[in-house]
């Protein structure tokens, strides 16, 4: 497996802000027009891709969120897909093996061309040919072959079980792209987009980018404005929250400083600006190298999890604009458990942490380095971790220190196994607990900490990925968590909560806010 660029971004403190489907998806017929005016938002992420096949960031996502259709969609609130470009799709047989899907009639690309089944078969098998180290085709690595039988139907075989297939296809990673604009073995580089989406892009560069309504897009979508301009600040938070509170634009999305979201979500009064909250799912860990000499010593990481104030990271570090993290799979989640909190509680034990450490007959201060990167995570990140050191070290029992790394030598040492604790953040792909364990625990995991277990490779990942229904996936989960709250290769932190600050003149933020990670442009609109 590669390594995933879906890690995340940072902290809020920097830039945060399935079952068998079948039936009749969207009404036919073009949204055209838009109905509203247009709308400015500034956001700190880069779009570091305008190809499917190569962005696996938050921020080109969110552009092909806006630009492509995919088969199935997240609707807005929900974590469960429904049909988008598809009339219908569903698994055939008991296997989850063959999935087929049904096209509805009227797809169009923004430049006119009809959508067919061989433009679903080629994006995929395109992103899968040309397995760009920076895009999604790990996601869809279960694919075996496709069939199209007819213009209308897209026939899956996979090569294993895959209940969660029709999740990670209504992701970015299944974005739809025109056969006849994107060269099969080769990435699109002249910044150019064609979907089927509510939105083309009209232009970008490294300052902003430009979206209007696209006038061949048939779907459910209607969009509320007449356009999207998206103002790029590159981390700058002092820029990002200037150009909000003078007017230059509508509203901030990623970038603002924890302090500045807290600061104006406490005002009170005739305010020029407000601040929209939503659920998140992007989570932050402290990773264990199991192979360490230190960290891999398992009543090293019990005693560690025993002094972790996550309450005091969040309200010290974080102002309250993220939530203490109990578990691998965080709230909001189907098969969310505190497997963290029922083992050694919600706050600091520091004589079961001694107690534990005694019992394997270690006396003297652990000595402990800390990891931290800010230029991936933020600049709150060495703030956090410094609190964390101080907690280990108050107890008497630790004598830790943290060493902060810039991203690209701090990425080849953790793959070197040079670190024994270090930060690793994530921002889901499609909501469900598959993302949230099957990257961090199945073979070849992205964390690189040595950890295997093989219960859980070999027995409780295959089991969930089988489970069409995926409530009935809970109980393996379950298991999992408990595993992983025992054994320790990671210590949750904390998730985010999601933040948009707006002036007041804009609304339907709240519906791009929730677990799915999907920013829809068009359920926004400006009086």
């Amino acid at each position: 497996m590669k390594t995933r660029n879906q890690w995340l971004v940072a902290p809020l403190g920097a830039a945060t802000a399935a079952a068998l489907l079948s039936g009749c998806g969207a009404t036919d017929g073009s949204n055209a027009g838009g109905g509203g005016k247009g709308v400015v938002m500034g956001i700190s992420d880069k779009v570091k891709a305008t190809d499917p096949a190569s962005g696996y960031d938050p921020g080109s996502w969110l552009l092909f969120n806006n630009v492509f259709q995919s088969l199935l969609s997240f609707p807005k609130g929900g974590t469960n897909p429904e049909p988008d470009a598809a009339q219908s799709c569903g698994f055939e047989g008991t296997e989850s093996r063959t999935y087929v899907c049904t096209l509805r009639g009227g797809l169009k690309f923004s430049n006119g061309n009809r959508l067919t089944a061989k433009d679903v078969k080629y994006s995929f098998e395109r992103t899968l040919k040309i397995n760009d180290e920076n895009g999604p085709a790990v996601m869809l690595a279960s694919i075996g072959t496709i069939d199209t039988p007819d213009e209308k139907t897209v026939v899956f075989h996979l090569k294993a079980p895959d209940a969660t297939f029709p999740s990670k296809i209504a992701s970015g990673a299944g974005s739809i792209v025109d056969h006849t604009e994107y060269p099969a073995d080769k990435l699109r580089t002249d910044g150019k987009a064609f979907g089927s989406g509510v939105y083309k892009l009209d232009s970008i560069n490294d300052k902003s980018a430009s979206f209007s309504v696209n006038d061949s897009y048939s779907g459910k979508a209607k969009p509320k404005n007449s356009g999207v301009t998206m103002k790029f600040f590159n981390e700058d938070q002092a820029a990002l929250k200037k150009v909000l509170e003078s007017g230059d634009v509508d509203f901030a999305f990623r970038g603002l400083a924890a302090k500045d979201i807290a600061g104006l979500a406490s005002q009170t009064g005739d305010q020029k600006v407000e601040v929209v909250q939503g659920a998140g799912a992007e989570v932050e860990h402290l990773v264990f190298n199991t192979a360490d000499p230190v960290a891999g010593k398992l009543p090293v990481r019990k005693a560690i999890a025993y002094l972790v104030d996550r309450e005091a990271l969040v309200r010290e570090v974080y102002d309250g604009t993220a939530t203490p993290l109990y578990s691998i799979v965080p709230a909001g989640i189907a098969s969310h458990t505190t497997a963290f909190f029922d083992r050694y509680g919600g706050t600091p034990q520091p004589e079961k942490a001694k107690a534990v450490l005694r019992a394997a007959g270690i006396k003297d201060k652990v000595k402990i380095t800390l990891y931290s990167t800010p230029s991936r995570y933020g600049p709150s990140t060495d703030q956090e971790f410094q609190l964390i050191a101080k907690q280990l070290n108050t107890s008497g029992l630790f004598q830790a220190d943290v060493k902060s790394v810039e991203f690209e030598q701090y990425e080849k040492d953790i793959q070197a196994g040079k670190y024994g604790v270090y930060v690793k953040g994530w921002v889901p792909d499609y909501p469900d607990a598959d993302n949230f364990t099957q990257p961090f625990f199945g073979p070849d995991n992205v964390l690189h900490n040595n950890y295997d277990n093989k219960e859980i490779t070999g027995t409780i990942i295959p089991s969930t990925s089988a489970k069409a229904d995926r409530s009935s996936a809970s109980g393996d989960y379950a298991r999992l968590q408990d595993i992983v709250a025992d054994e320790i290769p990671l210590l949750p932190l904390w998730q985010s909560k999601q933040y948009a600050v707006t002036r007041q003149n804009v609304t339907g933020l709240q519906w791009s806010l929730d677990a799915s990670t999907v920013f829809r442009f068009w359920e926004i609109s400006k009086g």
